[in-house]
């Protein structure tokens, strides 16, 4: 899935992505204008990639009792609107318009309650290892296809609107490059719907 453009149909879902059960999310406030992206990491257990543990805990299935580090877990009620796996492959759970369970207790640009106006995007992974160059790309593509639809003017990670409660995701994750990424995206793009784009605005 990391050749060509996403995306995104008039529902909110990704076309390309594959769905996945999720019942964890909620409508957004009436009137409530999608204007932030959220860049978090996930895995589970930490450090381990693979398997179905991240679609189950989003899906409220995740055997608790599998691995010691679930038991922390046990009633959490969560979700995002995308994972992009280790191979760039895109799982999509709540349509962009609902507001999906993701940033939590979080603020931005004076405002709080930041899963109201988000796009929550999970890169499996975590705050100690290098992306993959698959992620990297789709997730421009994602965040490319998200723009033409929402009037998104920034990009920030978990850590940035939770402030002391997140640090993903994390210092290896390469904000310079998911921003070269996306404005070469930009720069190639011939759909009319790249007249639509807005200018993301990146942290420090």
């Amino acid at each position: 899935m990391t050749d060509g453009l996403l995306t995104l149909d008039a529902s909110g879902w990704c076309s390309e992505a594959r769905r996945a059960t999720c019942t964890n999310f909620d409508q957004r406030p009436e009137g409530t204008e999608v204007s932030l992206l959220i860049v978090h990491n996930i895995s589970l257990p930490p450090g381990e990639f693979g398997g179905d543990h991240i679609e189950d805990l989003f899906a409220n299935r995740l055997d608790c009792d599998a691995h010691p580090y679930f038991d922390q877990l046990r009633g959490l009620r969560v979700s995002s609107h995308f994972l992009i796996r280790r191979d760039g492959s895109v799982v999509q759970f709540v349509s962009t318009d609902a507001r999906a369970w993701h940033a939590g207790v979080s603020h931005f640009n004076g405002r709080e309650r930041c899963n109201d106006f988000s796009i929550g995007i999970e890169l499996e992974g975590s705050d100690s290892i290098n992306f993959c160059d698959a992620q990297y790309a789709n997730l421009a593509r994602l965040t490319h296809a998200l723009i033409a639809h929402y009037p998104i003017s920034a990009a920030r990670g978990h850590e940035h609107v939770a402030l002391g409660r997140k640090t993903d995701p994390g210092p290896h994750f390469d904000w310079s490059r998911f921003r070269g990424e996306l404005a070469a995206l930009q720069t190639s793009d011939r759909n009319p719907l790249a007249e639509c784009q807005q200018k993301l605005s990146f942290p420090a």
